[in-house]
């Protein structure tokens, strides 16, 4: 039965009616859309502005220093500071990393000839610096002894020449093992090896304009879009790479960073106290330690005294005082901040505008679909109308 006076029938006036409301929706969904991508143009525009700020501050902090770096690199302290690190190895007796610094030491033009030596990259504790003592410790103690002996080496190929075994799985004496007797150094127990091109990788950005390549990683956030309190940083950031080694890349182009440290630290969080560490207990994804001794990973935490480690990462060598955090550095830093934070509004401006186009398309997809159906149920009318007039 038609509607009396307009024509349509109720199920094609209903239809009408829903086709024009799906239609208001697509509109203000497309509104929405708009206003999120405004809003990712403008913070992408300010992060720009930022970023070209921070790359003209480094500019001219690069020309400051540069009648000084020179003499960075060649302060005797690095080698000072790596001293005592080997002095450390030196003391672990039958452990391969010892071996391997006695062999640097005393052997190195003959051991260097082996083709599979040159694959060894280094050990873990001489790979990394850090400047705070307490944070030396802490994150020593959060790798412990072993990982901190550990070798690390470029590929898989040559692993297999460090040790190798007979039919029955004894260990044969070649490889370091053989190393190790001709010198009389015998290895003693098991030994951890790191194949970089084995290991997963870090595959976020980088930190814009930054010579150290630090990760891209979002800081922890309060409801109110603030860091907690005490946080200082990611563990694979603020460990500084030795300088003989910030240049070294695998065949993939990946630094010691975002391949070695990540794969130790991975998301790492730094507080400067316990008491920050467990107020930020929600916001940590998967292990933090405190300057003051705390250690918590995946739910777990570490009480009681905390040890005393001797084995530690050189430490970085301490600046002259014309080399001191200037207030234009100090200023840098918070414009870098400021650029990082920006970095995290747009994806998560990104994330919401990706949900919103998804609920663009599925509103098009029911509009289409009840044009059809308007059509058809049209079609049918038309054609019962000329029956019914016939």
């Amino acid at each position: 039965m038609n509607v009396p006076g307009s024509g349509i029938s109720p199920r094609l006036g209903s239809a009408l009616y829903n086709s024009e409301k799906v239609e208001d929706e697509i509109r203000c969904v497309g509104l929405k859309i708009k206003q999120h991508e405004e809003k990712i143009s403008f913070l992408k525009r300010q992060k720009q502005l930022i970023d070209e700020k921070v790359l003209n501050m480094r500019v001219a902090l690069g020309k400051h220093h540069s009648t000084t770096r020179m003499s960075d690199n060649e302060d005797p302290s690095y080698e000072h500071c790596d001293k005592e690190t080997v002095e450390e190895i030196m003391k672990t007796e039958n452990t391969a990393a010892a071996l391997l610094c006695q062999l640097k030491i005393h052997h190195d033009s003959w051991a260097s000839q082996l083709t599979w030596m040159k694959d060894v990259v280094g050990i873990v504790a001489l790979l990394g610096r850090l400047e705070d003592d307490n944070l030396n410790s802490i994150l020593s103690e959060y790798l412990g002894m072993e990982t901190m002996l550990g070798i690390v080496c470029k590929t898989h190929t040559y692993v297999k020449y460090l040790e190798t075994y007979d039919k029955e799985g004894h260990i044969l004496k070649t490889g370091l093992h053989g190393l190790g007797a001709a010198i009389g150094r015998n290895l003693d127990g098991r030994f951890l090896v790191i194949c970089l091109e084995n290991i997963r990788p870090y595959d976020g950005d980088f930190v814009a304009n930054d010579q150290e390549r630090r990760l891209a990683i979002p800081n922890p956030r309060l409801p109110n879009g603030e860091t907690p309190a005490g946080f200082l940083g990611y563990a694979v950031n603020i460990i500084n790479i030795g300088q003989s080694n910030s240049c070294f890349v695998t065949g993939h182009g990946l630094g010691l960073r975002e391949r070695l440290f990540f794969n130790l630290f991975s998301c790492l969080q730094v507080y400067k106290t316990r008491e920050d560490m467990l107020q930020a207990l929600p916001l940590v994804g998967g292990a933090a330690v405190s300057l003051d001794g705390g250690i918590m990973s995946n739910g777990a935490i570490w009480l009681g005294k905390r040890r005393s480690v001797g084995l530690k990462f050189p430490k970085c060598p301490k600046r002259s005082s014309a080399h001191q955090v200037s207030d234009d550095e100090t200023e840098m830093k918070e414009e870098i901040q400021k650029s990082e934070r920006l970095q995290d509004d747009v994806q998560r401006e990104q994330m919401e505008l990706n949900q919103v186009m998804i609920q663009y398309e599925n509103k098009k997809q029911e509009f289409v679909q009840m044009l059809a159906q308007l059509n058809s149920d049209a079609q049918v009318q038309q054609r019962a109308g000329r029956v019914g007039g016939d």
